[in-house]
């Protein structure tokens, strides 16, 4: 089985090309082209995952989710949210039936309005 520490390698590898003149990496241009770039990137993957899922194919389905995931982790270091911030999120709602978790935020939000 693989193990899930590729996606902390890639992130680090993803901060590092940050940095980066454009021309030297596919990373460092969706970077250079800015967040809207990189915003559409993942919209794209999305839906390229969701026609795979459709389609049955799970060799296909398996490679759109990874890309998924990468432009994902992309759009996450671009905006300077560690990877480690949204695993703290999903084990802080492991175990919380899903109804019950969006009822809280649903309440949260509430408060916030005028």
């Amino acid at each position: 089985m693989a193990n899930a520490d590729i996606l902390f390698r890639l992130e680090q590898t993803l901060l590092a090309r940050k940095g980066a003149e454009a021309g030297s990496s596919y990373v460092a241009s969706l970077y250079a082209k800015g967040l809207d770039t990189v915003l559409k990137k993942v919209g794209e993957e999305a839906v390229e995952a969701i026609i795979a899922a459709k389609g049955g194919d799970a060799k296909e389905l398996t490679a759109e989710t990874a890309d998924l995931l990468f432009h994902m982790l992309v759009m996450l270091a671009a905006k300077d949210v560690p990877l480690s911030d949204v695993l703290a999120e999903l084990e802080r709602r492991e175990g919380r039936s899903g109804i019950d978790e969006k009822n809280a935020r649903a309440d949260a939000g509430k408060g916030t309005q005028t």
